[in-house]
């Protein structure tokens, strides 16, 4: 894959400020950036070593031949509806997004501008270290969906300079992906906060060591085996050790106890369906 003659990045947010440390060596001349805030865009520039920030999104766009729309969910319509008011292009950019639960068709305005349109999703988490996670994109799944198979080629060969692995995500199933992701990870943190506070409560001096090794072996079985994965009470149909665990919370720890019933419900109903072990029946009633 080529480089490109100049890249812009539209946003001043984590994964703007990541994808801007990984692909500056790729801008032939030096990365436009462009933020709601100049001295943020500056910020940026100044952090990813290759990068200038410009004063107009609508500049931006015309100069660039890889433009990348790096901005909350919410303020991608009206963004694109804005860039689209410059219409039309005098050349091709490849403009894509990097919203995971929108597809390419959001950016029909600039399609129709002239734009080769793709949404390019890397499928990670961003905390703001952007020298580390340009790192670890490399290796990273990255979803692509895009307007045409040119769009397509290029999308591939972005998610390559990156380091990445393309996978291929229809229009139509984009906001399924990204909920799947969302419920994957973000409640992955919510559970795991849950239970440090419980064990916290319980006088544990430091809940993360404690957690760590058992809920990472959790984790690689469950990548390896699935739910077949899964142990613990509700497989062996331990009816009072499930009450027990519903009182301790009741008494010491009640802000958990919705969060714990509704997992174990929704394990129940996990089982059933991948025809595991039967279990008590009676375990429902006392879940509910």
């Amino acid at each position: 894959m080529r480089d490109w003659h100049q890249i812009g990045i539209i946003g001043t947010g984590r994964v703007a400020r990541a994808l801007g440390k990984a692909l500056a060596a790729r801008s032939q001349q030096p990365m436009l950036l462009w933020g709601r805030n100049l001295d943020a865009a500056s910020a940026v520039a100044t952090e990813v070593g290759r990068g200038e920030a410009i004063a107009e999104p609508g500049a931006l766009l015309a100069a660039c031949d890889l433009v990348i729309l790096a901005v909350a969910d919410d303020a991608l319509s009206p963004l694109i509806a804005a860039l689209a008011q410059g219409a039309p292009l005098d050349h091709a950019p490849f403009l894509f997004h990097v919203s995971g639960r929108s597809g390419a068709g959001l950016l029909g305005p600039l399609r129709a501008a002239g734009a080769v349109t793709a949404a390019i999703h890397p499928a990670m988490t961003f905390t703001g270290h952007p020298a580390q996670e340009a790192a670890r994109m490399a290796g990273a799944h990255f979803a692509i969906t895009a307007s045409s198979d040119d769009a397509l080629v290029q999308a591939h060969g972005v998610v390559r300079q990156l380091g990445g692995v393309a996978v291929e995500v229809m229009e139509q199933h984009r906001t399924l992906y990204h909920a799947a992701l969302c419920h994957a990870a973000n409640h992955l943190v919510t559970l795991l906060a849950g239970a440090s506070g419980a064990l916290a409560t319980a006088g544990v001096g430091d809940p993360q060591a404690l957690l760590a090794p058992l809920v990472r072996a959790a984790l690689d079985n469950s990548l390896d085996r699935g739910f077949a994965a899964l142990s613990g009470p509700l497989l062996r149909g331990d009816r009072d050790t499930i009450a027990d665990h519903l009182a301790a919370l009741a008494q010491d720890d009640p802000a958990l106890l919705p969060a714990y019933r509704a997992m174990a419900l929704a394990t129940l109903d996990a089982m059933e369906r991948t025809g595991a072990p039967a279990f008590d029946p009676a375990l429902r009633h006392d879940l509910g």
